[in-house]
């Protein structure tokens, strides 16, 4: 029978991940970079996952104040060698990670679902969905007090 594999990442996988966004973090933070697209741009490194064989890591980066993360990209590929050696230097593994960077979207999809709720139209319905629970959950309460 094959062994199946869970989805969810090991406890060793998620302390590399860590050590490792530690790591970039530093990086970027002390050291600057003589390519264009990324000279004077500070970037935040949201999560690092590294793949189940530590071969390769998935590195999300957002670039503060904003910006154009394709170009930020395109540059963190250039300097990708730099920042392998770099690692090496800093972190004790048997194989430095291969660095897959990628735009972490995620606050843009926060803020995108906070304007959604904030709609007069939701806004709306919520409040008449908080309304009829309040309802519900008074006379259930009626109900209870009044069976005892």
């Amino acid at each position: 029978m094959a062994k199946q594999r869970s989805k969810t990442p090991g406890q060793r996988q998620l302390r590399i991940g860590e050590e490792l966004r530690h790591v970039l973090a530093g990086i970027f933070e002390r050291d600057s970079f003589r390519d264009p697209d990324l000279a004077g741009v500070h970037l935040t490194v949201t999560e690092v996952r590294p793949s189940p064989d530590l071969r390769h890591a998935r590195v999300y980066i957002v670039p503060l104040g904003g910006g154009d993360s394709e170009a930020v990209l395109a540059g963190l590929q250039r300097v990708k060698p730099y920042l392998r050696r770099e690692m090496a230097r800093r972190v004790k593994l048997r194989f430095i990670p291969d660095l897959i960077f990628a735009a972490d979207t995620t606050f843009d999809e926060a803020e995108h679902i906070s304007r959604l709720l904030h709609k007069p139209e939701v806004a709306r319905d919520l409040e008449a969905l908080e309304d009829d629970a309040l309802t519900d959950s008074a006379e259930d309460s009626a109900e209870d007090s009044g069976g005892a």
